[in-house]
């Protein structure tokens, strides 16, 4: 199909295009008109239309070009207009443009919406014709100014609704504001502990707006735990007891505060524990405190403690930046070792004290167990660090030592789901960390491999200080939230510290996921090689668990 036009008038042009179908070309000669309109041609018209085969020769006047002479503020708020970035050059002997008054009305309605007038309506007023020019005046009618009401809360969920109401921003006798209402649905998403049942409604009563939020309490606390009692291999007629136990307590008293402890010990001599708190909203403001301490006791090697305190707050829906201070400290447990060593040993007393920034972007449908959408997050920190002078250790091997250095990580995670149809979907995550310091020891090195990061190792099997790794699953879903998956990991790693060389850690393997009423089941079976494991069958890895919610 063949389009044959040309445009007489002010404008005179010709051309000849080719269409696979007759509706596309339909398409196309209505836009050849749009665009008119936009130039100022209110009057553009197509006048003659002739077929030849399939071949359509059309023939376009454009009429009169007609201009603004001037578009007055009227009765508008100045600073309205400033909001909403009316510039009064733009219709000031320009070409008419309707499109451009269109966008003026919207973005002063948007406006208007934000700021207690729902109702609000705009028009053109006055409006004169000099030959071919416009004039006219703007004539606004702001209707009656609406305030919020008491929130109200239609599902089951027992949370506080002072504390919604004051994350969402959403207070009694604010001005209405629709964009609060649309950012209330995003953040409410981003809530692990809560799940929409339903539409959000507004009523509009006595000049007050009720939002009703039809949430529901989602069963996301965790209490799991196993515990095992096994001979003793180093201390004949004694149980050595190993185990795990994870407790999570969510949005605790309605009022968004969150618990958390790991512990975990798989031998003897290792074991690990994890303490996390947070409370929303400090005195009514709109920033959060967090803390946490992280301990790690590697077999008879050191003993590392992690200190941390955040302060975050939530500047868009989606958008949440953190900054925080952290203590990081690191003894040896044993130094007989290390008794006739002329050099510093990888492994050192240290105390590093560091300040940081993290942000993070949500942008996935269900932060809990999203299908689509994606994740961000990125952290840097900068302190100084301290190394301690160990009295069982020569003295001569801090000579020459630099023992007060400055140290700086940075580490980053990107997350995207991918959700094809009701049946198949995608996860893909790339993550990386870097960390700088000509002090640096194994004990403060990053800590990879296991369930978390790359599969088919154990956990924590990896040190490195500077790492960067991808984790691709394509995933088939045969219930909502319940699916079988196959994977693929891959990474480069880096260790200067020990002086090995890079490592190309690599794994694949399949699994699945199955939600229940009231947990969720994992399996996944994973095989792993890098410089210090081989990718065999007799070394496969079998992470299984059951988490029970409530």
């Amino acid at each position: 199909m063949t389009l044959s036009y040309q445009v007489t008038g002010e404008i005179n042009k010709s051309a000849v295009q080719v269409f696979q179908d007759s509706l596309k070309r339909e398409v196309q000669l209505k836009a050849i008109v749009a665009e008119l309109y936009r130039e100022g041609f209110l009057g553009a018209t197509i006048y003659d239309r002739e077929y030849s085969s399939d071949t359509l020769h059309v023939l376009i006047a454009t009429g009169t070009k007609f201009n603004w002479l001037a578009l007055n503020t009227g009765n508008v708020d100045p600073v309205l207009l400033l909001k909403a970035g009316f510039d009064q050059r733009r219709f000031q002997n320009k070409p008419f443009q309707y499109e451009e008054v269109a966008r003026l009305f919207d973005q002063l309605i948007s406006q208007a919406e934000n700021e207690g007038f729902p109702f609000a309506s705009i028009k053109l007023d006055s409006i004169e014709r000099v030959e071919n020019d416009f004039s006219g005046v703007l004539k606004m009618d702001l209707g009656p100014k609406i305030t919020f009401d008491t929130l109200k809360i239609s599902g089951n969920s027992k949370t506080n609704r002072l504390y919604l109401a004051r994350f969402l921003q959403i207070l009694p006798g604010e001005p209405f504001s629709q964009k609060k209402v649309e950012q209330a649905v995003r953040q409410i998403k981003n809530l692990p502990y809560l799940r929409w049942s339903g539409e959000p409604e507004i009523s509009f009563q006595n000049e007050e707006a009720t939002l009703y939020l039809p949430i529901n309490d989602r069963k996301i606390n965790t209490l799991d735990g196993i515990i095992g009692f096994l001979p003793n291999e180093f201390e004949e007629n004694r149980l050595l007891v190993t185990g795990q136990f994870d407790l999570g307590l969510f949005n605790v008293g309605g009022k968004g505060r969150n618990y958390q402890l790991n512990w975990q010990r798989l031998s003897q001599y290792s074991q690990n524990l994890r303490v996390s708190a947070l409370e929303p909203m400090v005195l009514s403001s709109m920033i959060d405190v967090g803390a946490s301490f992280f301990l790690l006791k590697e077999d008879t090697t050191f003993l590392n403690r992690d200190f941390r305190l955040d302060f975050g707050y939530r500047f868009k829906s989606d958008n949440y930046l953190k900054f925080f201070g952290r203590r990081q400290a690191g003894d040896l447990l044993a130094t007989a070792s290390f008794r006739e060593v002329e050099a510093l040993p990888p492994t050192a007393d240290f105390r590093f004290n560091n300040y940081g920034v993290q942000y993070q972007l949500f942008k996935l449908d269900d932060i809990f167990l999203p299908r689509r959408g994606h994740y961000g997050e990125l952290e840097f920190a900068i302190g100084n660090k301290v190394i301690l002078e160990n009295t069982g250790l020569p003295p001569s091997i801090y000579e020459g030592i630099d023992l007060r250095t400055m140290q700086f990580y940075i580490k980053g995670e990107l997350m995207k789901h991918v959700y094809f149809n009701s049946n198949w979907g995608l996860m893909a995550k790339l993550s990386g960390g870097l960390m700088e310091n000509k002090n640096l020891l194994v004990n403060d090195l990053y800590r990879l491999g296991g369930l978390r990061s790359i599969r088919g190792f154990n956990e924590n099997f990896f040190f490195a200080n500077n790492y960067v790794y991808f984790n691709v699953e394509p995933r088939f879903y045969f219930d909502t939230y319940s699916y079988f998956m196959i994977f693929v990991d891959g990474g480069k790693l880096n260790n200067s510290v020990q002086g090995l060389s890079t490592d190309y850690p690599y794994a694949a393997g399949l699994g699945f996921s199955l939600e229940t009423g009231s947990g969720i089941f994992n399996f996944i079976y994973a095989m792993g090689g890098a410089n210090g494991q081989d990718f065999a069958l007799n070394l496969s890895k079998i992470h299984f668990g059951y988490t029970g919610r409530f």
